[in-house]
């Protein structure tokens, strides 16, 4: 019978995940950040999130602390959420804080029950359960949407579990009780799982390439590009997700996952792996010449209009517009930012203005990833590919 559930790691996947665990199980939330251990102790969310705040305002009861020392049992069942970024010096994910952990895990518990949400490398799981001889060390992955979390937890696509053993059908039932629907189950070998979200990723990866590239196209012969992609995705074959064009595709899982992958090819024959890579840059490139042919460099103020990939979200990891900012800034194009989850005066150079209104009136064009309310009042100076004004 599972009891204990301890979740280590509070982001994006951690926090909504334990949330929802904490109505079925008892529930215990470790992470390493102080302020965002005070703030949740207050039932104030650390990322921005409604269902996250509207779930935390009911009160409720999640045990938390900042490290695991407290809570090393045979009893518990461990969920890592940890970052495992993407490390181009080594062009592979840097696992060493996922690592770190399990090592403690591991000295301080007879073979652990240990799930893995975090992503990771191919080959990664299998090599820990071989050096630790743990088989119950297995990798779940995650299907989240940023900003959705807590409803794609409720009511996800399916449930991809690294695992073939009785451990892996208690993690199934995990994730199945705190579901309202009936996901369907897939139980595969681990480094299978893993090369499950890592496909997932690079095929909406390369969604937003190829209608970013068709907007490109559309954009330099001057046509319609709203009508070009409806009469495509009205093919029923083609479908309409994804083809809302942007200035690259950013976040948390895209870039790092496609990249992943791509490393993970290695002697394999490939082709369209890279060239989603690759597209990435080149859109930000041609979006970054367009907006030069459009201004006076000499004169004209470039206002950023937030950093984020998505309206109500305040992650700015990995952002297309992050590398439209660089790019501008490496051909001396003046620019000004207006990004309210920033404290400082500075990013990359650029001044942030806190005032909307200040911002507006002394851009004399404002670019930004997704369109906002906030900049109806300027739409004539406003430059954007966000055709049908959706995330």
């Amino acid at each position: 019978m599972i009891n204990k559930i301890v979740v280590i790691g509070g982001g994006y996947v951690g926090l909504p995940l334990s949330v929802l665990l904490s109505k079925h199980y008892e529930t215990t939330l470790i992470d390493s950040d102080v302020k965002k251990i005070s703030k949740l102790k207050r039932n104030k969310s650390p990322i921005k999130d409604s269902m996250i705040d509207s779930y935390l305002n009911k009160g409720l009861s999640i045990n938390l602390d900042e490290s695991v020392d407290l809570h090393l049992s045979s009893e518990n069942i461990y969920i890592l959420c940890l970052p495992s970024n993407y490390d181009p010096e080594t062009d592979n994910f840097d696992t060493s804080i996922l690592e770190k952990v399990i090592h403690i895990l591991q000295s301080k518990i007879d073979k652990p029950k240990i799930i893995i949400k975090s992503t990771v490398p191919v080959g990664f799981t299998r090599k820990l359960q071989l050096k630790y001889a743990n088989e119950d060390i297995v990798f779940s992955p995650e299907f989240l949407r940023e900003g959705s979390a807590i409803f794609d937890n409720l009511y996800p696509s399916r449930i991809v579990i690294g695992s073939k053993t009785d451990f892996a059908k208690n993690i199934a039932d995990i994730f199945k009780n705190i579901a309202e629907n009936d996901p369907e189950l897939f139980f595969l070998d681990s480094s299978e799982a893993e090369s499950v979200k890592l496909f997932s990723n690079a095929y909406l990866a390369l969604r937003v390439s190829f209608f970013n590239e068709l907007d490109s196209f559309a954009l330099s012969k001057s046509f319609n590009t709203k009508g070009i992609i409806e009469a495509v995705c009205a093919d029923p074959r083609v479908s309409d997700g994804y083809n809302n064009p942007s200035f690259g595709y950013g976040g948390y899982c895209l870039p790092k996952d496609t990249k992943q992958l791509l490393a993970n090819y290695k002697t394999v024959p490939q082709n369209i792996i890279k060239a989603i890579v690759d597209s990435n840059a080149s859109r930000k490139n041609y979006i970054s010449e367009f907006i030069l042919s459009k201004i006076d460099k000499a004169k004209d103020t470039v206002g950023i209009y937030k950093l984020s990939m998505k309206n109500e979200s305040d992650n700015i990891r990995s952002s297309s517009m992050q590398g439209i900012m660089k790019r501008l800034n490496g051909k001396n194009v003046k620019m000004i930012l207006f990004e309210p989850s920033l404290s400082q005066d500075e990013f990359y150079g650029c001044r942030i203005l806190k005032n909307l209104k200040d911002f507006k009136q002394k851009s004399n064009l404002i670019i930004t990833n997704r369109l906002s309310a906030d900049l109806k009042d300027v739409q004539n100076k406003v430059f954007t590919r966000d055709i049908f004004m959706e995330n």
